[in-house]
């Protein structure tokens, strides 16, 4: 069983501390094209908590939609609430989460990062079995302490051998 008529992941949408310095980042640094911004909404009644489970007094200041490539699309959040709290979650935190970009040569990522100020967690881990065998990886942070990941896999992964399906990847067509 499925969601009735799902085609796929249409945009991945995540709260920023300030909506300019988010865009400039993923613009500027990673190269992604900005589309479209509306705001602000706000609702003197219990739209906002209705709809959206936030506080009833909360303002999305601005939202921007951007286009990274070959993937998903990332609807970016400017909030400003009575409850909110500021602390950018780790992974390990329930909320947790980052984003992973891929990208076809990892030393040449790393260092336009690095050439870019961006904080690099670490050296690049390279899998060489399992299921993940082929993979290298390696977390960044955003100027706001957002935690984000490079992958690249161009000879793909391990767990390819095992079965036909196959999960994203830039040279596969959507199955």
């Amino acid at each position: 069983m499925s969601l009735p008529g799902l085609k796929g992941t249409d945009h991945i949408g995540f709260t920023v501390p300030d909506l300019d310095e988010a865009v400039a980042f993923f613009v500027d640094v990673i190269g992604c094209e900005p589309f479209y911004e509306l705001g602000p909404f706000r609702s003197d009644g219990d739209w906002m908590a209705t709809h959206l489970d936030v506080h009833p007094r909360a303002v999305m200041k601005r939202l921007k939609f951007l286009r990274c490539r070959n993937g998903s699309n990332f609807e970016l959040f400017e909030y400003d609430s009575p409850d909110q709290n500021r602390a950018q979650p780790r992974n390990s935190d329930i909320g947790g989460h980052h984003l992973a970009f891929y990208v076809d040569d990892m030393d040449v990522a790393v260092a336009y990062l690095r050439s870019q100020g961006v904080r690099i967690l670490g050296e690049p881990t390279v899998r060489t079995n399992g299921p993940n065998g082929g993979q290298t990886w390696v977390y960044f942070l955003s100027p706001w302490g957002m935690q984000l990941e490079l992958v690249s896999f161009p000879n793909g992964k391990g767990y390819e051998r095992e079965t036909t399906a196959r999960l994203w990847h830039p040279a596969f067509p959507a199955n």
